[in-house]
């Protein structure tokens, strides 16, 4: 059966299993790294990993219940569209063109934060017609490689 804490029904009625959230005092989220980092639950073979993405829902369930009311994604700073998009065909059931557009997203996504970080996002920024400015000391931007690094994370998947 359903209870309340099961994420996707049953595991009679959806291949996702019943994910349900632990709750209980003392639970703790840690917000060092990349806001907290969370894996792909996709693998370079487009293969869902459940484990993965149990435990992703696993990291985020108690967010809300802490005040939050969204997050913060790097690459909204230039591709917001389409992962407004991406938001909508989730909502929608959508699930395979999610998908398809998820893995669209991953690379770029990865340049501008765990790859290149800020001097990254600033540099693709300006690729979309937006101002980033300079980078601040200590940050540096980036060498030429790597600009080249970064603009075949977006070309390689059709945004640039």
């Amino acid at each position: 059966g359903q209870g309340p804490g099961d994420w996707f029904g049953s595991k009679e009625q959806d291949p996702c299993r019943g994910l349900s959230i632990p709750v209980g005092p003392g639970q703790t989220l840690d917000l060092r790294g990349i806001f907290p980092p969370l894996a792909t639950p996709f693998s370079p073979t487009q293969e869902v990993d459940y484990a993965q993405l149990e435990g992703n829902l696993r990291r985020y369930a108690n967010i809300p219940f802490r005040g939050a009311s969204g997050g913060v994604c790097a690459l909204a700073n230039v591709l917001g569209a389409p992962l407004c998009q991406l938001d909508r065909l989730c909502r929608e059931g959508n699930w395979q063109e999610a998908r398809d557009l998820q893995h669209r997203l991953i690379e770029p996504n990865t340049a501008v934060t765990r790859r290149f970080g800020i001097p990254g996002l600033k540099k693709a920024m300006e690729w979309f017609g937006y101002y980033g400015g300079p980078c601040r000391a200590p940050l540096a931007p980036l060498s030429p490689p790597q600009v080249e690094e970064l603009r075949g994370a977006f070309s390689a998947n059709g945004w640039l």
